[in-house]
């Protein structure tokens, strides 16, 4: 399930905070059931202070608990691993810009003090996580919320270790629910938990039936509950298969649209503009070397988005005007003069109004690539790929790469 249930497939190559998050988890864990507490508590402390300092919570069931187990040893590990990394850390920072600060300590006084107005990118309600559970480990998830409830019948396999290595499961859920702003990203630290929970959960099937008196009970029922095993799995794994079709061949557009600009001609410097796809825009390493520009179009969005860097500035050093720390937008992101724009990426819905590239005497279409249409498609069909019925029952949108035609 680790290899291949879809949030894992897709939580370990991405290249952010929370995936090496959930690398710090998936080891101090391992380390834990191995009775190393000083070497798990100290995994703990690289995942919070060079991953991503928000996991400490998911961190706190190992920790306190090698702590009470071999206190002198944990804490001195603890103790020794944040000094070193906190100091390279404030090091660095100096370094790169030019005074005596912790980025650490400041990321979290900034969110904790309530600070960046994080609800401009999107709000969800409380049962966004549960649903984004299901569709990236199916019943899998599932069965991991179901761990509790088997601890009475295997108490002595798994309590209290295991029970402490799965808790952050449930403590994570339950504040990351509370948030208003959502991503799919801020559970990927206890991802390897849920499997670890279901996997728990599978592996007890034959308690449910077995007697407590008879520990080696070969009635029906128990060799039916172990077959079972396979078979759930199984079930676990082909739904993770179609969750993770269904991402690739619906939601890959974005990235294959850049891709062909790689391998079209135009002139040096020429201008690639985004309006309302700039969520979707992978990275600047993705485009070629004759594109001068990436320019964002305003399309209604009111939060801040990225500048190029601008070293005449101060470099790393420097505070740029157009930045603030309420995530507001700022004049000067946007590209005001769109005649000047030479590509245009965006993505053209069955909708009631036309978008810039639908004029087709200004654009001349270079690439489109169909992507589904999640309001137009049922919630089964674009969650998991059914072959034949996946094309006929969604909707799909195009993903136009376009240029300005010259005249």
């Amino acid at each position: 399930m680790l290899c291949l249930t879809s949030g894992c497939f897709f939580a370990s190559t991405s290249f952010l905070p929370s995936s090496f998050s959930m690398y710090a988890i998936s080891l101090a864990s391992g380390l834990f059931l191995l009775d190393k507490p000083a070497a798990a508590i100290s995994v703990a402390v690289i995942g919070v202070i060079l991953g991503w300092p928000f996991s400490i919570l998911a961190f706190l069931p190992v920790t306190l608990y090698s702590l009470s187990r071999k206190f002198k040893e944990a804490f001195i590990s603890a103790a020794v691993t944040s000094i070193i990394l906190l100091a390279l850390s404030i090091v660095t920072d100096f370094y790169y810009y030019g005074k005596w600060t912790s980025s650490v300590l400041n990321l979290l006084i900034y969110n904790v003090a309530g600070g960046g107005e994080s609800h401009l990118y999107g709000t969800e309600g409380p049962l966004y996580y549960l649903r984004n559970g299901f569709n990236n480990f199916n019943f899998c998830f599932v069965l991991a919320l179901l761990f509790l409830g088997i601890l009475p019948i295997a108490k002595k396999k798994y309590a209290p270790d295991l029970l402490i290595v799965i808790s952050p499961i449930y403590i994570w859920l339950g504040f990351m629910s509370l948030q208003p702003h959502k991503e799919e990203r801020f559970l990927y630290p206890i991802y390897p938990l849920i499997c670890v929970a279901a996997s728990a959960v599978i592996e007890s099937f034959p308690d449910f039936f077995r007697s407590k008196y008879n520990p080696y009970d070969r009635s029906i029922i128990v060799t039916v509950a172990k077959v079972m095993r396979p078979v759930v799995l199984s079930l676990i794994l082909y739904a993770s298969h179609a969750r993770t079709f269904s991402l690739i061949n619906g939601y890959s557009a974005p990235l294959e649209v850049y891709k062909i600009l790689e391998h079209h001609d135009a002139e040096n410097n020429s201008v690639l503009c985004i309006g309302s796809e700039w969520h979707r825009f992978p990275s600047s390493f993705f485009i070629p070397d004759y594109v001068g520009q990436v320019q964002w179009i305003d399309d209604g969005f009111r939060g801040l988005l990225p500048f190029p860097f601008n070293s005449t500035l101060g470099g790393t050093a420097a505070a740029p005007p157009y930045f603030n720390d309420k995530n507001m937008a700022s004049d000067k992101q946007y590209l005001h003069d769109v005649v000047a724009c030479t590509f245009l990426v965006e993505l053209q819905l069955k909708r009631p109004y036309l978008t810039r590239g639908s004029d087709l005497s200004t654009w001349e279409p270079i690439a489109a690539l169909p992507y589904l249409d999640r309001e137009l498609s049922p919630a089964l069909y674009r969650s998991f790929f059914i072959p034949y019925l996946w094309q006929e029952k969604n909707v799909f949108g195009m993903y136009k790469l376009l240029k300005r035609r010259t005249t």
